[in-house]
């Protein structure tokens, strides 16, 4: 299959340019925001409607500055020194979802901080909101024809302008599929019942770490890196180690918490009969 061609500025009105992939990050937004606000409302929760709308003002921040600054510190560099003004340039692509990963921890911790709350209550709520703007931003890789597979004979390979004539993996709609709607809907059943603080967060790292250093195996890295060791680690497999070692710390943190309380719960204490002297 020839990947279609599709225009990368989706509306122009003027020298005003709505990008394609620009669309997809606010729709990954504003889906999180919907869900966000609806999840808020539900009784119980312990959050409101208006703390959701702050949360994401601080989320988006981190997520356009954290993940252009690391894209520019772990994968291309020399260029941006050489040319400082591309850093600007987000219409050009060049995101990373580890730099964004570190941009929305400072969110989590700044709104923590400010609002009497704990970092990973914070960072529970958020995570299921986040696999829906995975999926919208991998899907503004693949209309952009950027971030291409390995040459491929399955039947779904696709011929990416820019890559040669040879049919390749379509590692964007892999991870479209794997980061966004499977991890999506995983985390969204999960947090539907009640966990130990960090529950959510770790299913999150380790369901992303995984599928992400699986897809990699299929997806040509970039150019300017190569394989950093044994002919098959590229950066994105190396990020994701310790994100996932984070993942299974939370998790392991949260199951042997409940089996703490659930001791705690069936002891009952042995009283001593003792006859009078």
């Amino acid at each position: 299959m020839n990947l279609p061609y599709i225009d990368p500025v989706a509306l122009s009105i003027g020298t005003l340019q709505l990008r394609w992939y620009g669309l997809m990050y606010l729709a990954g937004f504003a889906l999180g925001w919907v869900l966000g606000r609806w999840r808020a409302a539900r009784p119980g929760s312990g959050w409101t409607p208006p703390d959701v709308d702050d949360l994401l003002t601080c989320v988006m921040i981190g997520i356009i500055l954290g993940g252009r600054l690391g894209y520019v510190l772990f994968y291309d560099l020399p260029v941006y020194l050489s040319d400082p003004m591309e850093i600007v340039r987000i219409w050009n692509g060049g995101m990373s979802f580890h730099g964004g990963l570190l941009g929305v921890l400072a969110a989590f911790w700044y709104f923590a901080r400010t609002r009497g709350r704990s970092f990973l209550e914070v960072s529970d709520f958020i995570a299921p909101l986040i696999p829906q703007g995975l999926f919208f931003g991998r899907m503004g890789n693949f209309i952009n024809g950027e971030l291409w597979g390995k040459v491929s004979d399955v039947p779904w390979a696709m011929v990416f302008p820019g890559a040669g004539p040879l049919p390749r993996h379509p590692s964007q709609l892999y991870e479209a599929m794997l980061e966004g709607l499977v991890l999506f809907i995983l985390l969204w059943f999960f947090s539907a019942r009640k966990h130990k603080p960090g529950a959510v967060s770790g299913l999150f790292a380790v369901g992303y770490a995984v599928f992400r250093f699986a897809v990699e195996f299929v997806r040509v890295p970039d150019a300017q890196l190569g394989y950093l060791a044994f002919g098959w680690l590229t950066m994105g497999q190396l990020l994701c180690m310790p994100l996932l070692l984070v993942g299974l710390w939370l998790l392991c943190r949260s199951v042997s918490a409940t089996t703490c309380v659930g001791h705690e719960k069936s002891y009952v204490p042995r009283t001593r009969h003792r006859g009078k002297k």
